[in-house]
């Protein structure tokens, strides 16, 4: 029996259950077919005709990731731009896909963020709350000069439709009625 085709099903077996646990790119299930001692012609031959058929498209792939990861998790471009390096998606398409996300959507996915951060953090100090809501933006990869300004214009915003209960003079407003 000839090893070839062999080889040659377990790469597609690999590839198809990868892809059906969740999309993948090419890297990625050409790196699972390594683990799994299957030789690179015989993946590369694979993939192509995977990529070929429609099964395998990695600018498709880095479209969804883009669209998921920034408005169900409110990940910045920069974020997005190095996971999709990770999952070894090529420059080129990753800027591609990533031109779907202008600067207005970055801020206002942002803002998303820190409202729905801030419905926790009721009981807590401002300082505390802009300390802790500056890392959230900041470890998903907004740059420091949106992240500040955010920050500032939703806790103003809160502290507005709160009354403005969390300065001192508020409160002794407030007993002294």
């Amino acid at each position: 029996m000839d090893a070839e085709p062999d080889q040659e099903s377990v790469a597609r077996a690999i590839a198809l259950r990868q892809l059906t646990a969740a999309p993948r790119s090419r890297a990625q299930l050409a790196e699972a077919m390594a683990r799994r001692d299957v030789p690179q012609e015989v993946a590369e031959r694979v993939l192509d005709r995977f990529t070929e058929v429609g099964l395998v498209d990695d600018a498709q792939y880095a479209q969804m990731l883009v669209r998921t990861r920034h408005a169900e998790r409110g990940m910045s471009r920069r974020a997005i731009a190095a996971e999709l390096r990770r999952r070894g998606v090529d420059d080129e398409t990753a800027v591609e896909a990533l031109g779907q996300i202008d600067a207005d959507d970055e801020e206002s996915a942002a803002r998303g963020v820190v409202r729905r951060k801030l419905r926790g953090m009721r009981g807590l100090a401002p300082e505390v709350q802009a300390r802790r809501l500056q890392g959230v933006l900041g470890r998903k990869g907004y740059p420091a000069g949106v992240v500040f300004r955010v920050v500032a214009e939703e806790l103003a915003a809160a502290g507005d439709q709160l009354g403005d209960r969390t300065s001192p003079d508020a409160t002794v407003l407030e007993l002294d009625d």
